[in-house]
Parts: C-alpha cells; sequence; structure tokens
C-alpha cells in the first residue's frame, strides 16, 4: 500500500514542479521526476534541518526536489 502511496505523491509532485517550472512531462515522467524529487528534496531540505511530516509535507518535499532536479536539467542542458 505503501508503494502506491508514493507512486501518488511522486505523481502530484512532478506535476506541481512542473507547472512551476513550466516543464511538460508525461504522466510517467511526472511520477518518475516526483520520486526522484523527493528523494532529492529530502536531502536539500534535511541539510537545513527542515523534515517534511504528513501528506502535504512530503508533497512539498516532492516539489521542492523536482523543481532542483528540473533547474540542474536545464543548467546542463544549455
Amino acid at each position: 500500500m505503501s508503494i502506491l502511496i508514493s507512486i501518488i505523491i511522486g505523481g502530484v509532485s512532478g506535476w506541481l514542479a512542473g507547472k512551476l517550472m513550466n516543464s511538460k512531462f508525461s504522466l510517467l515522467g511526472n511520477i518518475i521526476i516526483g520520486l526522484v524529487g523527493g528523494l532529492v528534496g529530502g536531502i536539500l531540505l534535511g541539510a537545513i534541518g527542515l523534515h517534511g511530516s504528513g501528506l502535504l509535507g512530503n508533497i512539498i518535499v516532492g516539489v521542492v526536489g523536482a523543481c532542483a532536479l528540473i533547474a540542474l536539467g536545464r543548467a546542463i542542458k544549455k
């Protein structure tokens, strides 16, 4: 059950990050960027002492990480 919840949170996080960063990903792309973004966001926010708890906290952490990944991808592409 927690894998399904993680996939849903990843999809929502990836979709929100795509909207914020004006990127277009497929559903699978949103899920992947959101899941990896959750890991990256956890590391980045954990480094400054912040941790997401609950559904909304996990989505925020995922969005922060996914936005960082999108920005990194754009910087590398240029």
